[in-house]
């Protein structure tokens, strides 16, 4: 096996670790500190942090593994295969999580994975043609905004609680935060714009791709009379 092979693997059996820490509560109340104060206080989210660090890692070996396969010509059917899934199942496994967590609205989750699930379908039927998509500059731009608005909703939760920040104005009141001692609302400004702008441009480039790859599909979308 390949070096680049191992490396995509290596992220692979990262991502369980990363799915528990990541699936703890990201804002635990300090209640005691709280009725102290007044003010909301939240424990230091250590498993949030653990969680950072295992998806940052993981994104790095992506770049890794295709530096390396380019570098030394390792370049494999099996890498080609294995590399992308690797990929979705790390970035799929956060934004799910994120939904369940309040951090991203449900819908955005929903319609990004939509749009993973059709391009991922338009490469088979190309495969099954003997055609090769290649990869957009739109769809590199994608992956970076998703890994990046990813580490950005990380630091969100991390940084506020655990420097004893008040919760400014353009984030969820401290009363119903205080209601909420798991979740930071999706209507807090900062997390709806980055769940907006990682939504948008993934639409975007599902229909970059479905634009310049139609012809591949349109021959079966109206059947001939």
């Amino acid at each position: 096996m390949t070096a680049a092979n191992k490396i995509t693997l290596t992220r692979i059996a990262m991502i369980p670790f990363f799915l528990y820490f990541a699936s703890q509560p990201m804002l635990i109340q300090d209640k005691a500190a709280t009725a102290q104060s007044m003010i909301p206080t939240f424990v230091f989210p250590t498993a949030t942090v653990v969680a950072l660090v295992l998806f940052c890692v993981a994104s790095f070996t992506d770049f890794l593994d295709g530096y390396v396969a380019r570098k030394y010509n390792q370049v494999t059917d099996f890498g080609k295969f294995v590399d992308p899934l690797a990929d979705k199942l790390l970035v799929s496994s956060a934004l799910i999580l994120f939904a369940e967590q309040g951090a991203m609205a449900g819908w955005m989750v929903c319609v990004i994975l939509a749009r993973e699930l059709i391009i991922t379908s338009l490469r088979v039927v190309a495969a099954n043609k003997g055609r090769v998509l290649a990869a957009t500059w739109t769809g590199k731009v994608k992956t970076c905004v998703q890994i990046g608005g990813i580490i950005l909703i990380y630091l969100y939760y991390i940084i506020f609680p655990s420097f004893g920040f008040d919760w400014p104005g353009w984030a969820l009141p401290p009363a119903i935060v205080g209601n909420m001692p798991e979740q930071v609302a999706a209507a807090s400004l900062p997390l709806a714009v980055i769940g907006w702008v990682v939504t948008l441009v993934t639409i975007y480039s599902g229909y970059d791709y479905l634009k310049k790859n139609w012809d591949i599909i349109k021959d079966g979308a109206v059947k001939a009379h």
